[in-house]
């Protein structure tokens, strides 16, 4: 069976209402995907005829998203972040937009000038390379490491550094957190496994089923990421350094007091666009 797209988009739209925010916009980018129909061309001719087999893959992809709650990023298989189209897959971290707040707090801190513009960074918890990538596009002269504990993550991270140019600067290891890191670095960023454990099964279905659970799972409290990376990235900052890493809902507190145990000092703490502290940013004297 046929069906022209406006019906077909009609039909998409009202069963992706429940769980997108624009469901109108993800019914098009599947069909985009589907059909490589271009946006553009669906809203000049919505009279097109979607074919029995193209129809068919279509409602395969419809039912992954509005029945089983997936990510549309996953179903595609990339994530736009801070303008960069990333692959990514079954291992690695969907990043969000919250997570861009470092990227932020990076260029206010490390951009302007009050400091020298850093020459190494390290990504602790790389994923997709998302944070990673994006400051090496933001700062051209920067050299980076990546490190992750699963190779497979790592492979789709090569894959996003070799896609945007970045691989003579990009170098990416597997890993157990800070331990196997030498040398010195100017930035340090990460988005650490920070959910506690218990909560874990509370999480919305699109993240629960579709996240690795070690890329979430921050220990009984949700702070053992945090409290190892305070204790040891000292080491791996050069004097006047910058650590800065991606909060979950109301652990600033609990960070900022680890990191004063551990001797740091705060710089700065910057909100997302909900206006929760999203992003710390330290030194150590």
């Amino acid at each position: 069976m046929a069906i022209r797209l406006q019906d077909w988009l009609r039909e998409a739209t009202l069963a992706l209402a429940p769980v997108a925010e624009q469901p109108r916009s993800e019914a098009r980018r599947l069909v985009e995907a589907t059909l490589n129909w271009p946006i553009a061309s669906q809203l000049a001719d919505p009279d097109q005829t979607i074919d029995a087999a193209s129809l068919e893959a279509l409602e395969a992809l419809l039912h992954r998203r509005a029945e089983r709650h997936e990510p549309l990023s996953r179903i595609l298989g990339r994530r736009e972040f801070w303008g960069l189209s990333l692959e990514i897959d079954g291992a690695t971290l969907d990043p969000r937009p919250d997570t861009e707040t470092l990227v932020e707090l990076a260029l206010e801190l490390c951009g302007g000038s009050q400091r020298s513009l850093p020459g190494r960074i390290l990504d602790l918890g790389t994923g997709s390379g998302a944070l990673l990538l994006t400051l090496l596009r933001e700062f051209p002269e920067a050299q980076g490491l990546g490190v992750d504990q699963d190779r497979a993550t790592l492979a789709t991270a090569a894959r996003n550094a070799k896609r945007l140019g970045l691989v003579d600067r990009t170098l990416f290891e597997v890993g157990d957190w800070l331990s196997g890191v030498s040398g010195r670095f100017d930035l340090i960023v990460s988005n650490p496994p920070y959910i506690p454990t218990g909560d874990l099964a509370l999480l919305d279905r699109s993240v629960r089923d579709f996240d690795d659970p070690r890329a979430l799972d921050g220990g009984a409290d949700g702070l053992a990421f945090y409290a190892r990376t305070l204790r040891e990235a000292g080491r791996c900052l050069v004097p006047g350094g910058v650590l800065i890493l991606e909060l979950g809902i109301g652990q600033a507190d609990s960070v900022l007091s680890l990191g004063y145990d551990s001797g740091w000092r705060l710089l700065s703490l910057r909100d997302d666009l909900a206006g929760i502290p999203r992003a710390m940013a330290l030194t150590q004297p």
